[in-house]
């Protein structure tokens, strides 16, 4: 199978994954939180036995520490995914709300560029979709998460896909450069 054909599989894939990830966001919600509680469980088990390795008293307790902290969060978020999706999606619209912030910030120093109108605009709309969230919040907290993955998975389908188009024009192109030089 031809590389670009791997990585269109891997965009179509992508995108009908994201259609289904939309079609059950709480779901998917629920799903994303009980994989980072593994996540954190995973690492944070793996951040005590490095920290019982560690020579120095203070790389030990804080190796040790971290990582109690990590399972602590991790078994939260195993045990009680609900409220693991109300604190991600609280962290994910602060995020999403000082990401606007500092765009808007950004746009003002760049005043004079081709840059203020898109940067400006970008961080607005984020500013104002962050407070659409906070007004909406327990409506909207529940489907958050996977209805974030599930644009996430459709860009990153529709970004494969155009990887795989460009690499199959890109290589044909490549190989009518060499034979134009050979031929020289």
């Amino acid at each position: 199978m031809k590389l670009w054909v791997k990585w269109l599989i891997a965009g179509i894939l992508s995108i009908l994954f994201g259609i289904f990830v939309l079609a059950n966001p709480i779901a998917a919600s629920f799903a994303v939180t009980v994989l980072a509680g593994i996540t954190f469980l995973l690492t944070g088990g793996i951040q005590i036995y490095a920290g019982f390795s560690e020579e120095s008293g203070t790389s030990k307790l804080l190796g040790i520490g971290l990582g109690a902290l990590m399972v602590l969060l991790g078994l939260s978020l195993v045990f009680e995914p609900l409220s693991g999706i109300i604190s991600l999606a609280t962290l994910a619209t602060i995020l999403i709300a000082a990401n606007g912030v500092l765009r808007l910030v950004t746009a003002f120093r760049m005043k004079e560029t081709k840059v203020f109108w898109p940067m400006l605009i970008s961080g607005a709309l984020s500013v104002l979709l962050a407070a659409y969230i906070v007004a909406n919040f327990f409506q909207i907290a529940p489907s958050l998460l996977g209805i974030l993955l599930g644009i996430e998975l459709l860009f990153n389908g529709s970004g494969l896909i155009a990887f795989a188009l460009f690499l199959r024009t890109a290589k044909g192109a490549v190989k009518d450069k060499l034979e134009q030089r050979l031929n020289k």
